[in-house]
């Protein structure tokens, strides 16, 4: 814009803020010398007539929000979310989000600070944050998202169907029956998508799946270790397991240890993400491969681009997975 109009339109950005030009200016320019709540308000006035607030943190700066740090799974998308916004030449600031009141906490901090963008691991904003953030200027893209998201969100997942298909079929090749599984949380779209994907290969095999071989439990080792002895105590055990993810295999191959079993001799066992630690289990886990690094540099990919120019590009991708054959599988016992 030419220096005059820009001029005028500090001044009323001054004016409706109730603050001085200079302080305007400061906020523009990334300066922190302005009162929290006074730089927050005129950030959000600047962006809502298309300027770009510098960050206090600098240029270049995109927001990692993630429910935990302290699994293998947040590692890998940790990974590829840094490697990608290295290529980038951007900085992450990774920040925690169980819920929608940490959401909005980061929410205050990032419009305050400015950010380049988010990146959100399992947690689909409500219609309240969306407004936020389109108000603050600041793209979204959804990384695994909880529940399908809609046209106005973009998201990043994985062919979850498809694997836990897959990962059913090869222990149906193997001759197994009695085969079990251990969903996540009933309210993961994820959860949802590996269950159906086992029913669907069960019943392209002929097989009607056994209810009480369902299970569903949160990703967890505990969780795996805790269903398996259920699984393990009933009078017709299965022969196979299809855990919700490496985690819950972990604890299925715990709990097959603790009743004096061998896997894959008395069960075989499989995953699902083909986290780094699931070729040093003993045995080495049979899993299905979910691309979480490659996720989170998609998404950072898709955050970088201007949504309003891609209007021919798809709102939600899904990344292909592979299932790994290690030793955890083998046909059952005869």
């Amino acid at each position: 814009m030419a220096a005059q109009t820009r001029r005028n339109t500090l001044v009323d950005i001054a004016a409706e803020a109730g603050v001085s030009v200079s302080a305007v200016s400061k906020v523009l320019n990334g300066r922190t010398d302005v009162a929290a709540d006074t730089r927050t308000r005129i950030a959000g006035l600047l962006r809502q007539h298309g300027y770009r607030v510098a960050s206090r943190l600098g240029f270049g700066v995109v927001d990692l929000l993630i429910g935990s740090l302290y699994s293998p799974w947040a590692e890998e998308l940790l990974r590829g979310t840094v490697e990608a916004a290295n290529e980038a030449e951007t900085s992450v600031v990774v920040t925690t989000v169980h819920s929608a009141g940490e959401f909005t906490g980061w929410l205050d901090q990032a419009t305050a600070r400015g950010t380049a963008g988010a990146l959100c691991v399992l947690h689909l904003p409500g219609s309240r944050e969306l407004q936020r953030l389109a108000a603050a200027r600041i793209p979204l893209v959804v990384i695994d998202p909880p529940t399908e998201p809609g046209d106005d969100i973009r998201s990043v997942g994985t062919t979850n169907w498809q694997g836990a298909m897959t990962a059913t079929r090869h222990l149906i090749e193997l001759g197994h029956r009695r085969i079990a599984i251990i969903s996540g949380p009933a309210g993961l779209w994820a959860s949802r998508a590996r269950l159906d994907g086992y029913r669907a290969a069960m019943q392209a095999a002929g097989l009607v799946p056994d209810e009480t071989l369902i299970r569903r439990e949160a990703f967890t080792v505990a969780a795996g270790r805790s269903q398996t002895r259920e699984l393990l105590s009933l009078p017709q055990p299965p022969t196979a397991v299809v855990a919700g993810n490496d985690s819950q295999a972990f604890g299925v191959l715990q709990a097959v240890r603790e009743h004096g079993l061998r896997v894959p001799d008395d069960l075989s066992v499989v995953g699902f993400d083909d986290v780094p630690v699931a070729s040093w289990a003993a045995p080495p886990l049979t899993t299905v491969r979910q691309p979480l690094a490659a996720m989170a540099a998609t998404a950072l990919r898709m955050l970088r681009s201007d949504p309003a120019t891609a209007a021919g590009e798809p709102r939600h991708i899904e990344l292909a997975t592979m299932l790994i054959v290690r030793e955890s599988t083998a046909p059952p016992p005869t």
